[in-house]
């Protein structure tokens, strides 16, 4: 029998690998506009799941699980102005996806 809460574990940290690690360059504002979602939205999952869980954690502690460091520290290494290119995308991602 598969234990599917590993392989989604498992399957989890691979994509905070890849984001972190991996493809830090890619920004939290082209991942919504493509997918719907970014490392913040991780982050408040990560932190939905531990209130159901009864595990005491804020918005903080999950933003530096998800991003494996404080937000503060990852947001002054690798996270860049917005260009209006990519705001116009954004707000049509928006508007499409409600």
């Amino acid at each position: 029998m598969t234990d599917t809460t590993a392989l989604e574990a498992a399957a989890f940290r691979r994509l905070l690998k890849h984001l972190n690690e991996d493809r830090h360059d890619v920004q939290n504002i082209d991942l919504m506009i493509l997918a719907g979602f970014c490392r913040n939205c991780l982050a408040d999952w990560y932190k939905d799941a531990a209130d159901a869980a009864g595990v005491p954690m804020d918005k903080e502690q999950a933003r530096e699980r998800i991003y494996g460091m404080p937000f503060a520290e990852w947001k002054a290494r690798h996270q860049r102005e917005a260009t209006p290119e990519q705001l116009v995308a954004f707000k049509a991602a928006q508007e499409r996806h409600g």
